[in-house]
């Protein structure tokens, strides 16, 4: 049997072992979160995983939902003539495997979490082979996990050694249930768990019981009958590390006056608890060993976990089409001409009833217009950024030259974002179309070369200008979404009139009829100060408004990506 389960806990290699032998150990741990790419080190895991696992039942990104959970077998069923089923990939025992785990639908996660909270001995296996850190498995299976390694931090070298003997883990399975910690401990105990969660940022409450779980494992793994602090020490620093979101803050230390000397009747109480003192570790001990685990760039990285809203890539909307795109569940219809029949799904509806349908021994498939499926695909639309650049007053050069230079950065990757771009300028009595809808960067460097400016600032006419190209590209099935650059100071009406009242309703009634319209904005403030006309135009638009008095191209590409992204 393996006496020491983790000769050195600062080893990614060796901890990715441990984790994974407390997980055949108990299986209720849920699972183990694989980050690693396509290497030898990553097969040489998977090879440990079979040998201390079993054979993974492997589920696709795009498995169905007949796949998943089994359902009606067709060909069986025409040939029998006799309603016959087949078993799903949730159905069959052993533990499971989400390949490509950063490409998981929401509807796919959502199944396999409900699956996951049934608390099956099950384990599902999360292989990310995500390129950075926002592609990622969904946070509602990372968090029903208890563990997360990273093989990308393991050299092919090191993984020459073994993992954790078949007879150890039958052994220590055999003695998980009798693993004990006295009622009067366990709950000092799960005090401490939850503090500490509590100091890393950790919000799941999953998290706390995973720790418990890991180090009443850990204490069988290592064939003793009871808890110790190294138990609580190696299942905190595994469960809660790659969950931390902050770092701790310490704890000033009591004052001198504050601190009281106990007594000899205390001190005798004290003597007789020594021994539950000694299974209670201190809480800074158990903090230690989860701070020593914490990666060098741990701050940046949790500053990017804890940002509002999911980075996305700033695709466009999602629209639901009937020719191309990624394959969706088929749903009942109609063929008018426009659908694409399902001939799989309209004969797994149809074959139940062929039974009570057929007459006179007449052996011909019979379909009804209630059997009809139709065929559904996922779309992505290319999105259009539409820059509505104000081009007025003594700092239009300025201005402009930003919103080229933006520009220009976000044609560098459009086409991997699926973006157009295109830019409209308004001043003196009027706007126009400076740069047509286009991905082209060469084309786009041409036409921006010369941008005129100075004049009255017709912000009206600037937003019913980019309203109106805006609807063109709906019209070609792109996305369009209105980046206004402006200090807010509108002082043309839509006549092309002097007049600041009348041009700041103007403004009003044009951005309610782009909200009416549901077309998407942001307004990015360049005055010196914020405008509080700008926020009340970003009100009407339900907008996003920013503030950037002093932005450069590289803050207003930065700015427009993080607003747009999914």
């Amino acid at each position: 049997m393996t006496t020491n389960p983790d000769p050195d806990p600062a080893d990614p290699w060796n901890r990715a072992l441990l984790a994974l032998a407390l997980l055949a150990i108990d299986p209720t741990l849920g699972g183990l979160h694989i980050r690693a790419r396509a290497g030898p080190v990553r097969a040489d895991f998977l090879t440990q995983i079979r040998a201390t696992l079993g054979v993974p039942v492997q589920i696709h990104p795009t498995v169905s939902d007949e796949q998943l959970f089994g359902g009606l077998d067709l060909t069986a069923t025409l040939t029998a003539g006799r309603l016959i089923t087949q078993s799903g990939l949730l159905t069959r025992p052993g533990p499971r495997m989400l390949v490509m785990a950063e490409r998981c639908t929401p509807h796919l996660a959502a199944r396999l979490a409900l699956s996951l909270d049934d608390f099956n001995r099950n384990p599902l296996l999360l292989l990310d082979e995500g390129a950075d850190d926002e592609e990622v498995a969904p946070r509602c299976l990372s968090e029903r996990v208890a563990f997360r390694v990273d093989l990308d931090l393991v050299a092919h070298s090191a993984t020459g050694t073994p993992g954790m003997e078949a007879d150890a883990l039958t052994q220590a399975r055999a003695r998980l249930a009798d693993i004990a910690c006295p009622d009067d401990v366990s709950d000092d105990v799960a005090g401490v768990v939850t503090a500490l969660c509590l100091r890393l940022g950790v919000d799941s409450l999953r998290a706390p019981l995973f720790a418990l779980k890991a180090a009443r494992a850990h204490a069988a793994l290592s064939g003793r009958s009871a808890l110790t602090p190294e138990d609580l020490e190696v299942a905190v620093s595994l469960v809660l590390t790659h969950r931390a979101t902050q770092l701790p803050s310490q704890d000033p230390p009591p004052a001198e006056d504050e601190q009281v000397e106990p007594d000899g009747p205390e001190s005798d109480e004290n003597d007789e608890n020594d021994d539950q003192a000694e299974m209670l570790p201190p809480e800074d001990m158990v903090l230690d060993a989860v701070l020593a685990q914490l990666p060098a760039d741990f701050l940046a990285s949790a500053a990017s976990r804890n940002q509002k809203g999911a980075k996305g890539t700033g695709s466009g909307a999602k629209r639901r089409g009937n020719r191309r795109g990624r394959p969706l569940p088929p749903r009942p219809g109609r063929l008018d001409g426009r659908a694409r029949l399902d001939l799989v799904a309209t004969l797994r509806a149809a074959a139940p009833w062929q039974k009570i349908r057929r007459s006179g021994g007449d052996s011909r498939l019979r379909i009804h217009a209630s059997d009809i499926h139709v065929k559904r695909f996922d779309v992505l639309s290319d999105r259009l950024l539409i820059f509505a650049v104000d081009a007025s007053g003594s700092s239009a050069i300025a201005r402009l030259a930003e919103a080229k230079g933006a520009i220009e950065l976000l044609l560098g990757q459009a086409y991997a974002r699926r973006d157009h771009v295109a830019m409209v300028a308004f001043r003196g009595g009027g706007a126009e179309t400076l740069l047509s809808p286009t991905r082209s960067l060469v084309q786009a460097k041409r036409r921006l070369a010369g941008l005129p400016g100075g004049g009255g600032t017709p912000l009206a006419s600037g937003l019913r200008q980019a309203g109106e190209l805006a609807q063109l590209a709906r019209q070609r099935g792109l996305t369009p979404t209105v980046v206004l650059l402006t200090d807010g100071r509108a002082n043309i009406t839509l006549e092309g009139t002097p007049g600041r009242p009348q041009a700041a309703l103007d403004a009003q009634a044009v951005a309610r009829d782009l909200a009416g319209l549901g077309i998407e904005a942001l307004i990015i403030d360049t005055g010196s100060r914020p405008e509080p006309a700008l926020r009340q135009l970003a009100d009407i638009l339900a907008a996003p408004y920013l503030a950037l008095p002093r932005a450069d191209s590289v803050r207003l590409s930065q700015a427009v990506t993080a607003s747009i992204a999914d």
